[in-house]
């Protein structure tokens, strides 16, 4: 599964600052910078805030992350399994019952 938005979702814990987009500045204000709340693509800390996000979702929904892979997070055991691989902005999902991977 591909999340389209991912790196748009992570909450920023710094504070960062940009300057206005050429063209969209504000007149008599050019030097006046946004600061940031979310996270945007090609900033340094979009990867991290989004997959912190990601992990105390998963963790809510009952997840556990590998002690062996922090990629990879399980719930349930033997015909529940259910395990999600996390690469980036993609998840792949797998597990014995479709309809539960559903």
């Amino acid at each position: 599964m591909d999340v389209k938005s991912a790196l748009l979702n992570g909450d920023l814990k710094e504070e960062v600052y940009e300057r206005q987009p050429p063209g969209f500045a504000i007149a008599r204000e050019e030097g006046k910078v946004y600061r940031l709340k979310k996270a945007l693509y090609g900033l340094r800390q979009a990867p991290r805030a989004w997959n912190a996000k990601l992990d105390i979702m998963l963790k809510k929904m009952g997840f556990q992350q590998s002690a062996h892979e922090a990629a990879v997070y399980m719930r349930g055991s033997g015909e529940d399994l259910l395990l999600v691989g996390v690469y980036v902005d993609d998840l792949i999902i797998t597990g014995a019952d479709g309809r539960e991977v559903e």
